[in-house]
């Protein structure tokens, strides 16, 4: 058992600083991990949590790394869990670089209308009513939420740099004579990046684990897939040595990364398997029922994934859906969804006089033709 703000010690000078789960129903907003890292004279916070007793533990662990005199705060995407102390910045008292993604700065401004969207999509699926209502309470948990300071930019504001680790390039920024490797992944939501620690060896995940099904409207299978296979081939080349993530509250080492991140693979395709079992060659699949089975599918493989329940599995069923080529055919609570029909267009009927105009344009070449000779 783990508590908000427990301490990892990676190395003497990296530290993960443990979070906590989403429990909305006791009022519990869930907590991202964040990892604390010294290089040179430089202090490194990967992500700032939310809550008060999470601040104070970034703070215990920073002095833990040792002495510093600049430092980089790095956000990995712009979910409230991950960002509510990115002020604390401001108040290290020391020269400092604060970088978001460009892509999430939308739902850091306005978080209520990013989750008003996401539970829009599940409205009469999960137990909870999804409605901007809920938006709000699920917001209102995440308290203090600041996630600007004096000196925050976008990592796109920098250039983009061609990052090449063993056989693998990537796109993305990289810190402190390169210790420091911001890649991009963009799976899990829009902006997504995750973080390589090349003197300890670490590679942050974030939240591009969070199971084999991204929940997020903004969410790319393809994108969260591509980075779990990328990872592993990190590890299986020993690139990256240890795998932290924002919600497992685990340190995962050497040969069982690759294995992890291969469970996580197969459970993604088991999952598709099973969920186009559920649809067959129905015309059309009503998303409630689906959801209901697609839960049951999921406790029957065994699928694991960060903060499990009800809600979170009614935003997968809906991506999952969507994955497998489905539509709604209306905008209504849980209006049928289907595969669109295979019609070809109807042909363009050509404009009256575009006839004679194509005539010309073939014959213009001819006749500059003859006046050049």
């Amino acid at each position: 058992m783990t508590a908000l703000g427990d301490l990892i010690e990676i190395d003497n000078g990296t530290v993960l600083v443990l979070g906590q789960e989403l429990d909305v129903e006791h009022d519990q907003p869930d907590v991202a991990n964040a990892l604390v890292h010294r290089v040179g004279d430089t202090l490194v916070l990967v992500d700032t949590g939310v809550t008060a007793t999470f601040r104070a533990a970034l703070r215990e662990a920073a002095d833990r790394v040792g002495h510093w005199s600049r430092a980089l705060v790095l956000t990995t995407h712009g979910h409230l869990d991950h960002v509510g102390n990115n002020d604390l910045a401001d108040e290290l008292g020391v020269p400092v670089e604060h970088y978001v993604p460009a892509l999430d700065l939308d739902q850091m401004r306005d978080p209520a209308s990013y989750w008003v969207r996401s539970f829009d999509r599940i409205a009469g699926l999960a137990p909870l009513p999804a409605s901007p209502a809920l938006a709000g309470q699920v917001v209102s948990l995440f308290q203090p939420m600041r996630p600007f300071g004096a000196t925050t930019r976008t990592y796109e504001e920098r250039p983009l740099e061609r990052i090449r680790i063993g056989s693998l390039r990537f796109t993305g920024w990289t810190f402190a004579n390169g210790a420091v490797r911001v890649l991009r992944s963009q799976g899990h939501c829009a902006g997504h990046v995750i973080v390589h620690l090349r003197e300890c060896g670490v590679l942050h995940l974030s939240d591009e684990g969070n199971g084999p099904c991204g929940a997020m409207a903004d969410a790319d299978q393809l994108k969260i897939q591509t980075v779990l296979g990328a990872v592993a081939l990190l590890f299986e080349e020993g690139e990256a040595a240890l795998l932290t993530d924002g919600h497992t509250f685990a340190v995962r080492r050497g040969t069982e990364v690759a294995s992890y991140l291969d469970g996580l693979l197969e459970q993604a395709t088991a999952l598709q398997a099973a969920a186009l079992g559920l649809t067959g060659e129905s015309r059309q699949v009503r998303p409630g029922a689906f959801t209901t089975r697609y839960a049951e599918a999921i406790a029957e493989l065994g699928v694991g994934g960060a903060n499990p329940n009800r809600m979170f599995t009614a935003m997968m069923a809906v991506n999952q859906l969507r994955e497998l080529g489905l539509r709604p055919e209306s905008g209504g609570v849980n209006a049928p969804w289907s595969r669109p029909a295979f019609q070809n267009p109807a042909p363009i009927p050509p404009r009256p006089g575009s006839a004679a105009r194509d005539r010309g344009s073939h014959d213009a070449p001819l006749e500059a033709e003859g006046r050049d000779r």
